[in-house]
């Protein structure tokens, strides 16, 4: 860990309570469809229900979350959404009996889970503005150990008890809206940085039609992810059913999502090495990781077996590894003040594909298998990788004045 010595305190505490917050919303999502099935005696056709309802919370959240970021100040933005997402998963097991009142909540949650992404990643845009681009990249790590450590304890607390997951879940939440309350106190506004501490008091800048108007910062990148994350649900819906179908032991899927994990950590002097060399730019990031997500889905097609998983699974994190860095990275370096407003944006529509992407796919593979399902990723790759070309022709040598959003 000698490599966070180059960092000051407020980000290495920072980290830790990302770290933390990270795993407390992993005790949530495996635990979801669980807890409908089992818990409730509902059906799997119910479960999917509520995820949907979750996921599109979460997509409205983003968007809302960065139209919001200087209307309402990053301290009351971020500690507030953080609040209600714990009040939310704290009411989770006296309200789990009311069915309508339970889907309700979920929405809820997912709303409030992804009102503070953007005012966060804004935030660590603004005030970080130097080395912005690595520290998103270390968050992303630590939030993934976060993940793993959340996901590989969430079994454990089912078989003890569900309420207790949501329960620590809130905790974490709350625990993270308090972290925010002491630090951004004391935070200083920097260079570049737009009231982080109250209400924004200088003249609005553009409006939101106006923002959306400049399509060539953020519709083709967007685009990009969102074909991306429609294309990764090849592992749900057509990796994991071939496992079984296949009479491979169930914990085999499990192990491609431990190797995902180690690499996510072990395999940063990799992918720093292609930022060093082939991908020096945010853009050139986007393109590099599409790259990488469409040879995984060719190695699948040409190997159709396990160790063609497992090296599909390695070429997979690759392309994960450069593009969820990349994306934040690059709107804080383009978009001036107006950051948080295009992170919310750009975070909202391509959660769409991690929405529709499982349900195309699964009808999809119950007709014809994986082999057709990851035909239809290799191709949603292939659009992927020409949206961010587009990105990258689009926005070579703009300056941030060119878009009028001058920080």
């Amino acid at each position: 860990m000698r490599w966070l010595d180059n960092y000051p305190k407020e980000v290495k505490v920072f980290l830790l309570a990302s770290m933390v917050s990270a795993t407390g919303s992993a005790l949530m999502w495996p635990l979801t469809t669980m807890y409908v099935f089992d818990e409730l005696g509902r059906t799997m056709a119910n479960a999917g229900f509520v995820i949907l309802i979750q996921s599109l919370g979460g997509i409205f959240g983003q968007l809302l979350g960065g139209s919001l970021y200087h209307r309402v100040g990053v301290k009351k933005l971020i500690i507030g959404s953080l609040a209600l997402n714990a009040a939310g998963l704290f009411a989770l097991p006296w309200i789990s009996a009311y069915w309508v009142v339970f889907i309700c909540a979920m929405g809820w949650i997912g709303l409030f889970s992804s009102l503070s992404l953007p005012a966060i990643q804004a935030f660590i845009g603004f005030r970080f503005a130097e080395r912005r681009g690595e520290l998103f990249n270390i968050i992303y790590v630590a939030n993934n150990i976060g993940v793993a450590i959340g996901t590989a304890l969430s079994g454990f607390l089912a078989d003890f008890s569900y309420h207790l997951s949501f329960v620590l879940n809130g905790v974490t939440s709350a625990g993270f809206a308090v972290f925010f309350w002491f630090y951004l106190s004391r935070a200083e506004p920097e260079q570049g940085e737009v009231q982080l501490t109250k209400r924004k008091t200088v003249p609005d800048g553009p409006g939101i039609w106006t923002l959306l108007g400049n399509t060539r910062l953020y519709l083709f990148m967007s685009l990009g992810v969102l074909f991306l994350l429609f294309g990764n649900s090849i592992w749900n819906t057509g990796v994991s059913p071939y496992i079984i179908s296949e009479g491979l032991e169930k914990r085999m899927y499990g192990l491609l999502w431990t190797l995902n994990g180690v690499l996510i950590f072990v395999g940063q002097p990799f992918t720093s090495w292609i930022k060093r060399t082939m991908a020096r730019t945010s853009s050139a990031q986007m393109t590099a990781s599409a790259l990488f997500y469409g040879l995984a889905y060719i190695v699948m097609i040409t190997m159709y077996n396990y160790p063609g998983m497992v090296l599909a699974m390695v070429l997979a994190t690759f392309g994960e590894m450069l593009i969820s860095p990349a994306t934040p990275a690059f709107i804080s370096e383009h978009a001036g003040r107006a950051a948080p407003f295009y992170i919310g944006v750009s975070g909202g529509i391509g959660a769409v594909g991690r929405v529709i992407g499982p349900y195309a796919m699964g009808v999809m593979y119950d007709k014809q298998g994986l082999i057709p399902v990851a035909w239809l990723a290799t191709g949603t790759a292939s659009i992927a990788l020409l949206g961010f070309v587009l990105h990258a022709a689009l926005n070579r040598n703009r300056e941030t004045r060119e878009y009028g959003l001058d920080a």
